[in-house]
C-alpha cells in the first residue's frame, strides 16, 4: 500500500542554473507536487527596461516526493541532487514551507535578502553609520532590527532599518557568545 502524496515531506533540490522552471514543469509531469517561489523584478537591457519573474531562492526548487524512491526525481533533466546532511536528504521543515506558502498567497512583494541569524556580524550601509559593523542582537517588528556595535570596545545598541544590513562573511558569532560580548558593556537584548 502506497502513502498518500501529501504525507511525504518537503525537500529542497539543486537546480542547475536557470534551469528551475524547467525542472519543476518536468517533475510536476511526473505526478510530484513542486513549489517554486518567484518574485517579479525589472531588469536594464542596453535598449530598454523589461520587467521578469525570478526564482526566491535561484538554483534550487521544492519538491515533496518519498525520499525512499527518489531516483525518479534524481533523474529528472535539471535536478543535481537532494540538499541534505552529507549524502543524506534532510527534510525541509513544515513550519517554514507554510511559511513560504502563505507569503505567496497574500501576493505581498518578496525579493531575495541574504541569511542573517542572531549572533551574526553585520555591517551598516548607508548615511552617516555606513561601513559601522556589529553584532546582531535581536529583531523588533517586521523591518527594524536592533544591532550592537562595536566602537573601542563599547557596544551601543542602535534600532537600524532592515534594509541597511548586510551580513559579513567572518564566522558566525554564536548566540551565547553575542549575548556574552553584549552582556560585558550592559546592552541587554531588546
Amino acid at each position: 500500500m502506497t502513502e498518500p502524496m501529501n504525507s511525504f515531506s518537503w525537500y529542497a533540490l539543486q537546480i542547475r542554473s536557470r534551469w528551475e522552471g524547467t525542472a519543476a514543469k518536468l517533475l510536476r509531469g511526473k505526478g510530484l507536487e513542486t513549489l517554486l517561489p518567484t518574485y517579479d523584478t525589472k531588469r536594464k537591457w542596453s535598449d530598454r527596461i523589461k520587467a521578469v519573474e525570478l526564482p526566491l531562492f535561484p538554483g534550487y526548487v521544492f519538491c515533496r516526493f518519498d525520499v525512499h524512491d527518489r531516483l525518479p526525481v534524481l533523474i529528472t533533466p535539471g535536478v543535481l541532487s537532494v540538499v541534505g546532511v552529507g549524502r543524506t536528504p534532510a527534510a525541509v521543515e513544515d513550519s517554514e514551507m507554510l511559511s513560504i506558502q502563505a507569503a505567496m498567497r497574500t501576493g505581498i512583494h518578496m525579493e531575495p535578502w541574504p541569511y542573517v541569524e542572531i549572533g551574526e556580524r553585520v555591517r551598516i550601509d548607508g548615511d552617516a553609520m555606513d561601513g559601522m559593523e556589529g553584532i546582531l542582537a535581536s529583531f523588533k517588528g517586521s523591518h527594524r532590527v536592533v544591532i550592537s556595535v562595536t566602537l573601542l570596545r563599547r557596544s551601543v545598541a542602535l534600532e537600524i532599518d532592515r534594509s541597511r544590513i548586510t551580513p559579513l562573511q567572518f564566522p558566525r558569532t554564536t548566540p551565547g557568545e553575542a549575548a556574552e560580548e553584549l552582556s560585558e558593556v550592559g546592552v541587554a537584548n531588546v
